[in-house]
């Protein structure tokens, strides 16, 4: 599927690609979910996720951290007319240079959190990021620097990365996670 352009395109990539996110994990086999992510072998798997990650609730986890991000941007922004004053989507902390230590940060913050309550979490912020789309028309959404503070990009950028696309990189990962435990 093409990255989306417009709201009704944003709406069915993401809902289609949460309900294949969903229905895979559903699929997965008792040895699947408890066997540990483990691509070590895998020379060609060099970014950072794919040795932070050790099961299905870490990338649910994962998921849901980055549907909070996007959940507080427009809030955080609400009003804001000035590019200068906007509050950046990442934590003051982080920056898309060091976003991966974020990501660590999410990792740590969820060692606790149990499968269950990860695929409760990601279903309600999943509907939340769903609901905050509608409120937006497709100009908003779409049209680059519609608002000052999302910089150059268009809001919908920030909405495609962390529904449809996010979700189609989970999918890799558990993929290619069943593909090991039948190896």
């Amino acid at each position: 599927m093409p990255r989306p352009t417009t709201k009704d395109d944003l709406l069915k990539a993401a809902q289609e690609n949460y309900e294949k996110l969903i229905q895979m994990i559903d699929d997965m086999s008792e040895k699947e979910l408890n066997t540990p992510f483990d691509f070590s072998g895998e020379p060609s798997k060099k970014e950072a996720h794919w040795s932070r990650d050790k099961n299905v609730r870490d990338i649910l986890i994962h998921l849901y951290e980055w549907h909070q991000l996007m959940l507080n941007f427009p809030k955080n922004n609400k009003g804001i007319t000035d590019s200068k004053i906007a509050i950046a989507f990442l934590p003051a902390e982080y920056s898309w240079k060091t976003y991966g230590a974020m990501n660590v940060m999410f990792w740590n913050r969820h060692q606790k959190t149990s499968l269950e309550e990860a695929k409760k979490l990601f279903a309600k912020s999943h509907a939340d990021v769903m609901a905050l789309i509608k409120k937006y028309s497709n100009e908003e959404l779409f049209m680059p620097k519609h608002f000052p503070w999302t910089g150059n990009a268009a809001l919908g950028a920030y909405f495609v990365s962390t529904t449809s696309s996010h979700y189609d990189w989970a999918m890799k990962k558990i993929k290619a996670h069943k593909k090991n435990c039948k190896g």
